[in-house]
């Protein structure tokens, strides 16, 4: 960890704030426990700080406070772990962020219907923050969002608290890194990159995460961190953009992406392997290269090549179900429309129980509208939750997964290749077999008859 307290230019309140820090005895508040806010507050807590985790849905609270989790990441015995240890707790008390030394914001920041950036958890929690800020806290902004967001959306907000930036309170931007169901990368494990609003909110917040993780990454700019994290999303964005359009143009000319790609990658230099789906799914790589666009619009420029890369994600359930109808004229003879579909798979990624912007909802919802009958089985999804995009799918029930069940509908289509799950069952008494994540040949070993690849 960097050490800055013996730096003569940091004013009283910043240098007894740092050298809590140092110490681990400040107190830190943790607002959203999602994905990423509840796995942060976990690194705090193993670290020695005392954390408090602030939330407006109080089931969270209630999980909590019972030792229970609501991720099947985080198992329940993490949070009897914190709760023993005496120094986290929860609350949907927001009056209590004045009692915090430090204060991180781990909000979502989705798009709108029009595919432009939605600040709305932002703006409403740093007002709420504003009427509580105090003198010598720092604040936080891990939420990912376009370059310019700490400092032209959060600092104002924040500043009609009669209190000043980088004088009275000291503002920073540390972008998530997390990935949920990474066994091998724990947020401690991930190296954080930091931006500060100001030299001496850089030497805090560098301060404040060199005590709980493994390395900082000090940048010169709060517009620098929130590029950083664009970038790496973007990069993932892109790259998969690419092989799933060349999976389209490679099946049309009969050849296997797959195998291209596993021949490919033996290069040991020059290739990093990618690999297509039904679409991009999660919070961050399906939501970050329009952020990006929508910010390079602002200063006058085009991201053509990340727009496009944007557009052909985005298009990926589209063909997938245009594949699923090909193979039911082709193999059964017949239309979507009074068709029985079972969908393997809701998560946006194995393994995880995490739907958000998973693409497998989206095809959900355009083979209902085309008349189509969907079930689907998850066994990390077990009902599907509300969302602002799918209202209509909420409630949903992941059905069994017996032979005769997987027998009874006209085609089953692969989105999730989960572990555990049966594929054997599934090969063996499925008549059409719709794999958009090549699961069937990879586990297998072997292409049955009714297997049709996307």
């Amino acid at each position: 960890m960097t050490q800055f307290s013996d730096s003569p230019s940091l004013p009283p309140g910043a240098a007894n704030l740092l050298k809590r820090f140092e110490q681990r005895n400040a107190r830190v508040g943790v607002i959203g426990l999602g994905y990423v806010g509840l796995p942060l507050s976990i690194t705090f807590v193993n670290a020695g700080f005392g954390v408090l985790g602030f939330d407006i849905d109080p089931a969270k609270i209630d999980n909590l406070e019972s030792g229970r989790s609501y991720f099947r990441h985080i198992q329940d015995q993490v949070v009897e772990e914190l709760l023993r240890s005496g120094r986290f707790a929860a609350t949907t008390d927001f009056s209590r962020l004045s009692e915090m030394d430090a204060v991180i914001l781990c909000v979502p920041t989705p798009l709108s219907e029009d595919l432009q950036p939605d600040l709305t958890y932002i703006t409403q929690t740093a007002e709420t923050l504003a009427r509580h800020l105090r003198a010598s806290q720092l604040v936080v902004l891990e939420s990912t969002t376009y370059p310019g967001t700490t400092e032209d959306v959060l600092k104002p907000i924040l500043e009609q608290s009669g209190l000043r930036s980088g004088a009275d309170f000291f503002l920073a931007y540390s972008p998530e890194r997390e990935d949920p169901g990474n066994a091998q990368f724990s947020t401690a494990a991930i190296p954080k990159v930091v931006g500060g609003d100001g030299p001496t909110a850089l030497q805090l917040a560098t301060a404040l995460y060199g005590s709980a993780i493994v390395e900082t990454v000090p940048v010169s700019t709060t517009a620098t961190a929130e590029a950083a994290k664009l970038t790496e999303n973007i990069f993932r964005a892109v790259n998969i953009a690419l092989v799933n359009e060349l999976k389209v143009i490679y099946g049309k000319m009969g050849i296997d992406v797959w195998e291209v790609i596993e021949a490919a990658k033996t290069k040991p230099f020059g290739f990093m392997p990618f690999y297509p789906g039904p679409g991009l799914g999660g919070h961050c790589i399906p939501i970050d290269p329009f952020y990006l666009a929508w910010r390079a619009r602002q200063v006058g420029q085009d991201a053509r090549f990340i727009e496009l890369a944007g557009e052909i994600n985005t298009a990926m359930p589209e063909y997938v179900i245009r594949c699923l109808q090909d193979a039911l004229g082709d193999r059964h003879g017949k239309a979507l429309k009074g068709a029985r579909i079972l969908l393997i798979g809701v998560a946006y990624k194995k393994n995880v129980d995490d739907t958000r912007e998973s693409p497998a909802l989206r095809i959900i919802d355009l083979l209902e509208a085309a008349g189509t009958v969907v079930a689907f089985h998850d066994p990390f999804v077990t009902e599907l939750p509300k969302t602002r995009r799918y209202p209509n799918l909420a409630g949903r029930l992941s059905e069994s997964l017996s032979a005769s069940e997987i027998g009874s509908y006209d085609a089953v289509l692969i989105c999730t290749d989960h572990d555990g799950i049966d594929y054997r069952a599934i090969a063996d008494n499925s008549t059409l077999l719709v794999d958009t994540r090549n699961v069937i040949e990879r586990v297998l070993g072997e292409r049955p008859e009714t297997l049709v690849k996307t």
